[in-house]
C-alpha cells in the first residue's frame, strides 16, 4: 500500500502542474495585453518624469527638477482644488442619488423600469458627446436658459460655462448627470442579493420602507458603495475629456484640472518630462484618495 501511495504522488503532482499550465495559458493573453497597455506605459511615464524631452530631440537627464517645477507651478494648486471640488459632483451627489433611486426601485415602486433605463443612458454615451451636448444646452440661448425663462427665472440666465462663478458648478452637474446612473446600477445589483427574510423581519417589527432601507439595504451595500465611490472619485480627479470639450479650463482657468495641465504641458508646450511628472503626482493623489475611501468604508471586525 505504501509503495502504491508513493507511486501515485508523482502522477497527482503532474496533474496539478498540468492544470496550472492550462490556467496560465488562459490568463496569459489578457495578462500580456494588460502589461503592454497599462503596466509598461505607467513605468515608462515614471521614467520620462526624470528627463527633459520635447518628444523629438534626445532626452537629457533632469533628476527631480521636473517634480520641483511641477510643485512650483502656481496653476497646480487651483487645478487640484478644482478636481477635489468635482469629487462632490462626480462622487458624493451621484452616490446619494444612486442610493435614493435604489430605495425607490428596489422597493417595488411601479412605473420605474423606463426611468431606470433613461437614468443609466449617460453611461453608454461617450463623454465627448456628452460634453458637446451640454455645451449647447448651457449656451445663452440653450435649453437650460430657455427653461428658466419659461418658468419666470429669466433674471438668472447666463452663459453658464463662461461664467466666472458658476462654470465649475455647471461642469460638475454634468458629471452628476453622467455618474448617477452608474451608481444606481451598482447599488441595485447589490440589493438583489439581500435576503428577503431580513426585510420581513423588519416589517414584522413594525418598520416601514425608510427603516428597511437604513437597517437592511444600506448596511448590505457597503461593498458596492466602496466600488462606486472609488470609480467616481477617480473619474473626478482624472477628468480631462469632459473639461476639454466644454470649457478647456476657462474662463480664466476657473475649470482647469490636473489632467488638462498634463495635456497642455505635453502637447502645447512640448515638455514631456514635466507632463510625466505631473501625471505621476496626479496618480499618487488618486491613490491617496482611493486608500482613504477604502479605509473609511472598510467593515470593522
Amino acid at each position: 500500500m505504501l509503495d502504491r501511495a508513493v507511486a501515485v504522488r508523482p502522477v497527482r503532482a503532474r496533474a496539478r502542474a498540468g492544470r496550472r499550465l492550462v490556467a496560465l495559458a488562459y490568463v496569459a493573453p489578457a495578462a500580456l495585453v494588460y502589461v503592454a497597455f497599462a503596466i509598461w506605459p505607467a513605468v515608462h511615464t515614471v521614467g520620462l518624469s526624470f528627463v527633459h524631452w520635447d518628444g523629438i530631440l534626445p532626452a537629457t537627464w533632469a533628476g527631480l527638477e521636473n517634480y520641483v517645477d511641477v510643485f512650483r507651478d502656481p496653476t497646480l494648486g487651483p487645478a487640484l482644488w478644482h478636481a477635489i471640488i468635482l469629487i462632490l459632483f462626480f462622487a458624493v451627489i451621484p452616490c446619494a442619488l444612486g442610493l435614493l433611486m435604489t430605495g425607490l426601485l428596489h422597493g417595488g415602486l411601479r412605473g420605474m423600469t423606463a426611468f431606470r433605463v433613461i437614468f443609466f443612458l449617460p453611461q453608454v454615451l461617450p463623454l465627448v458627446a456628452v460634453g458637446i451636448t451640454w455645451r449647447w444646452l448651457y449656451n445663452e440661448d440653450g435649453l437650460v436658459n430657455e427653461g428658466l425663462r419659461w418658468i419666470g427665472l429669466g433674471g438668472i440666465t447666463r452663459a453658464w460655462l463662461g461664467d466666472y462663478d458658476f462654470a465649475l458648478v455647471a461642469l460638475g452637474l454634468v458629471g452628476t448627470w453622467a455618474m448617477s446612473g452608474l451608481c444606481m446600477v451598482l447599488f441595485l445589483a447589490g440589493a438583489q442579493k439581500i435576503d428577503t427574510s431580513l426585510y420581513e423581519a423588519v416589517a414584522i417589527d413594525g418598520g416601514g420602507p425608510v427603516r428597511r432601507f437604513f437597517t437592511v439595504t444600506l448596511p448590505a451595500l457597503r461593498g458596492e458603495i466602496t466600488i462606486a465611490s472609488v470609480i467616481t472619485t477617480i473619474a473626478a480627479l482624472a477628468s480631462f475629456d469632459l473639461v476639454f470639450v466644454t470649457t478647456n479650463g476657462g474662463p480664466v482657468n476657473r475649470t482647469t484640472v490636473p489632467g488638462l495641465l498634463v495635456y497642455r504641458l505635453a502637447f502645447n508646450e512640448g515638455d514631456i518630462g514635466r507632463a510625466s511628472a505631473l501625471a505621476v503626482v496626479l496618480t499618487l493623489v488618486v491613490i491617496v484618495f482611493v486608500t482613504a475611501i477604502r479605509a473609511l468604508t472598510r467593515e470593522k471586525a
